[in-house]
């Protein structure tokens, strides 16, 4: 075990407690790490906080103003160096993407004042890291670890960047607040199928996915589409329009609560140009739904395995999607097969699991 007499401080760095697959892991990860002994503090940028989180939350985004201007920013800054000065802590993780390489340098070599692991979690490294190498190395090379959420990522970032201290760790899964929050009524009265993601950019492809949804069997057998999550509705309002699914397709936003939708919906459909390690795959998986994926960099492959536990379509064939999507509803005995397989599936996923992947990782630094 790697507690001692006194506590370890650990604090866990992102942007907000809500919305976005890193924001999950780090509260994910808060839960564990108290239960661990830890005395845990999460820091965090926006002022946004729906998901359920253990330890002291300090929010920085209250100090943000509406210009969030260069005196704001440094203002924030100072805030943040002062707070890790005061409390040293033992180990601090970093789960924002990073693009201001002046910022992020700054922050890496300067104000980090303990052992620090920073976390990649898409496909696009650069959103995480400086495109120039050598930028990279200075930045990154010299802390406890840079975590890939893939073998591929990993394998991507070393080969790209010549990391030494890149190691993965997959994304955990939280079942026990699954099992609390699936149960809950929900006030749509008919069958559907499901997508869950920001559609704040074009990633989750949720226009194409309504128009693969149109040409499948699943309208004329009242089955609905519903797709979870917020962004500009323009587009995907457009799409609706054009297939002429007004009847079918239903945009609910954002919710605190998707496992009451996932519970009740026949299976997860996922989209996507490109992923990390998609944790709404995950979490339907823990709602014991199939899930029909494109085969995209990086996750899908790592947690579906075809005609197992859903089915993984070839990436960006969207044909073959929709032919996946008639097939899942169309063949009972497969389905049957995939559902319940869903939660053995996810076993190697689960928070404890992963939890002690990374007290593993903790620990092999303290000898």
């Amino acid at each position: 075990m790697i507690l001692s007499h006194k506590k370890k401080k650990i604090a866990l760095i992102g942007y907000r407690l809500s919305g976005g697959g890193s924001d999950k892991v780090m509260a994910n990860l808060s839960i564990f790490f108290e239960r661990q002994g830890f005395e845990v503090d999460i820091i965090i940028v926006l002022d946004e906080v729906s998901f359920p989180y253990s330890g002291k939350l300090v929010n920085l985004g209250l100090l943000k103003n509406k210009s969030n201007g260069i005196f704001n920013k440094i203002k924030r800054l100072k805030a943040l160096r002062t707070y890790l000065n005061k409390n040293k802590f033992d180990f601090i993780i970093d789960f924002r993407f990073r693009t201001k390489i002046i910022q992020e340098l700054i922050l890496a070599r300067f104000i980090y004042n303990a052992k620090t692991i920073f976390t990649v979690h898409s496909f696009l490294i650069d959103h995480y890291m400086p495109n120039n190498s050598f930028l990279t190395r200075l930045m990154y090379n010299h802390c406890l670890a840079n975590v890939a959420i893939t073998d591929e990522m990993k394998t991507l970032i070393e080969n790209k960047h010549h990391l030494k201290n890149v190691v993965t760790i997959h994304n955990p899964l939280n079942l026990e607040e699954i099992k609390e929050k699936q149960n809950e009524e929900i006030d749509l009265n008919f069958d559907f199928i499901i997508a869950v993601g920001q559609y704040e950019n074009e990633i989750k492809q949720f226009d194409k996915l309504i128009s693969s949804y149109a040409k499948s069997d699943l309208p004329q057998k009242q089955i609905h589409l519903v797709i979870v999550g917020n962004g500009d509705e323009s587009k995907l309002k457009k799409a609706i329009l054009e297939s002429k699914t007004e009847q079918f397709v239903h945009l609910i936003g954002y919710q605190n609560n998707p496992f009451k939708y996932l519970k009740k919906a026949q299976f997860l459909v996922l989209s996507s140009k490109n992923e990390g390690f998609p944790n709404s795959i995950l979490e339907a998986l823990g709602c014991e739904i199939p899930v029909v994926s494109f085969d995209c960099d990086f996750g899908p492959r790592d947690m579906i395995s075809s005609f197992e536990n859903g089915i993984l379509v070839e990436n960006q064939n969207w044909e073959k999607l929709t032919e996946a999507i008639n097939l899942l509803v169309s063949d009972k005995d497969l389905y049957q097969k995939c559902e319940e397989n869903t939660l053995n599936s996810i076993a190697p996923f689960l928070l404890e699991k992963i939890g002690q992947q990374w007290l593993n990782l903790l620990q092999k630094n303290e000898l």
